[in-house]
């Protein structure tokens, strides 16, 4: 088992890149939007997961900061979303919610390592 598989915010993000996906499928976004949303969605889970592999306190940290970065891109992308009426208001609370806990969970691990 890897590092990354016992922390509750990869699963947490690993859940969410699920239901991101199943969101993104039912929307007709631009391509730029799209893809953007997807990458930063990915790259939350991603970071964490390279993150955990480090050695160093701050290395991993340096990791989980880019993380952490990835989910405030997305929640940005959201409200975008929301603003041009293409993510509804319950599909914008139930993906800024889980964002804003993502954040935390990282922003906790951030400081333990610092």
């Amino acid at each position: 088992m890897f590092d990354f598989e016992k922390l509750d915010v990869f699963h947490k993000t690993s859940a969410y890149n699920i239901e991101l996906d199943e969101f993104l499928d039912s929307k007709k976004l631009d391509f730029t939007t799209h893809d953007q949303l997807k990458r930063a969605s990915l790259s939350i889970m991603l970071n964490i997961s390279e993150g955990s592999g480090r050695r160093t306190p701050k290395d991993k940290r340096h990791f989980f900061v880019i993380s952490r970065g990835s989910a405030f891109e997305c929640a940005g992308v959201f409200i975008y979303l929301k603003n041009k009426k293409v993510a509804t208001e319950e599909e914008f609370k139930k993906f800024y919610s889980i964002l804003e806990e993502i954040s935390k969970m990282l922003f906790a691990m951030i400081n333990r390592l610092s």
